[in-house]
C-alpha cells in the first residue's frame, strides 16, 4: 500500500467510524461505507487538512471510491513536487 493509500485510509477509518479492512480501493464511500451528505462533506474537509489542501467541488464531487480518492491525491502531490 503506498504511503497515500495508508494517508487516505487512516483518515476514512477515523472519520466514517469504519473498520480499515472495510476500506478497499472498490469501496463506495457511500454505499459500502453508510456516509451520508454531512459525513462526505466532513471526509472531504479531513482528507484536505491531511494533504495540506482545498478539494474544489467539481473534484470532491468525482470521489465516490476509495480509489477514487487516493488517485487524486497521487496525482496532486506529483503536481506539487514536479
Amino acid at each position: 500500500m503506498s504511503d497515500v493509500a495508508a494517508r487516505v485510509k487512516k483518515v476514512i477509518v477515523k472519520q466514517l467510524n469504519v473498520k480499515a479492512e472495510e476500506v478497499t480501493p472498490d469501496a463506495s464511500i457511500r454505499n459500502d461505507l453508510g456516509a451520508d451528505d454531512i459525513d462526505v462533506t466532513e471526509l472531504i474537509m479531513a482528507l484536505g487538512d491531511e494533504f495540506g489542501t482545498e478539494i474544489p467541488d467539481e473534484e470532491s464531487e468525482q470521489m465516490t471510491k476509495v480509489g477514487t480518492i487516493v488517485k487524486y491525491f497521487d496525482k496532486y502531490l506529483d503536481s506539487v513536487d514536479a
